[in-house]
């Protein structure tokens, strides 16, 4: 077994004890130098429980793309650490980074990234056969059904509405069986229905399949269907919530123009 793999050996851990899939250990990231340089994360630590839906909040600006990005590994971090499982990602090279991104973290983005020319079963299967491995059929089944495309799968996206679009990329990010998924803003180009149909799927991938998401939006309605959020602003976490409403998360979003609150 390579070292490069992510794994937890819960085996280790004390009962009743919380398996992260991916943790931020002070984690600092700068853009620019001297006079221009910009601080978007200033020394974060989180961590994203295994099957659990988190969502991730703040203003703009406030850090929560950027810290997306450094725990997917799509971005490298100016200090600290990230994990993917117990795989510290500043110790691998491009190589194994991209190996890692490929086999154990799905991904999901606002603009669905599906290739034009290829079925809504092709996209799915994409990773798998670019990997060169041979899919889990039933699994793939599995996401498929879940998600809901089984009359759509000959399909190519042009004749997919765009929630049905935003569905296969979730069936492709989860078609490999990735320690975690990371949706950024995956709700950002639909309507309000076609938008509840993608986060139910995310909800139901992760109470049904034990699949971890974590998902960036600015949306209080789209933080209601995760379990935990995460509040970030000027590059710190300032708040967290179990069992959000939307009425709550949007209640706490008011108060990030409060001087003492962006301090705390």
């Amino acid at each position: 077994m390579t070292s490069d793999v992510p794994i937890t050996d819960e085996s280790r851990l004390e009962p009743g004890a919380v398996v992260l899939a991916a943790r931020a250990e002070n984690v600092v990231k700068e853009y620019g130098s001297g006079a221009a340089r910009v601080t978007a994360l200033a020394g974060v630590s989180v961590g994203m429980p295994k099957a659990r839906f988190t969502a991730v909040m703040g203003p703009s600006g406030s850090g929560k793309s950027t810290l997306m990005h450094c725990m997917a590994g799509l971005d490298s971090v100016t200090g600290g650490r990230v994990f993917v499982g117990e795989t510290d990602l500043s110790r691998l090279d491009d190589k194994r980074l991209t190996r890692l991104r490929r086999d154990h973290i799905g991904f999901v983005f606002q603009t669905f990234n599906l290739v034009p020319t290829l079925t809504a079963g092709e996209n799915i299967t994409l990773p798998i056969d670019l990997a060169g491995r041979r899919p889990d059929r039933a699994w793939v089944d599995h996401v498929i059904d879940t998600v809901g495309l089984r009359d759509r799968l000959t399909h190519r996206p042009h004749q997919l509405s765009g929630g049905q679009q935003q569905r296969v990329a979730c069936a492709r990010a989860l078609a490999a069986r990735p320690e975690i998924v990371f949706a950024d803003e995956p709700t950002g180009n639909l309507d309000s229905l076609a938008g509840a149909e993608v986060l139910s799927f995310l909800r139901n991938s992760v109470k049904e399949l034990g699949q971890t998401v974590v998902m960036v939006t600015h949306d209080p309605t789209a933080a209601a269907y995760a379990d935990h959020v995460v509040f970030l602003s000027d590059g710190r976490i300032v708040d967290q919530m179990a069992d959000p409403t939307a009425e709550k998360v949007l209640e706490r979003m008011k108060g990030f123009d409060l001087p003492e609150v962006v301090a705390r």
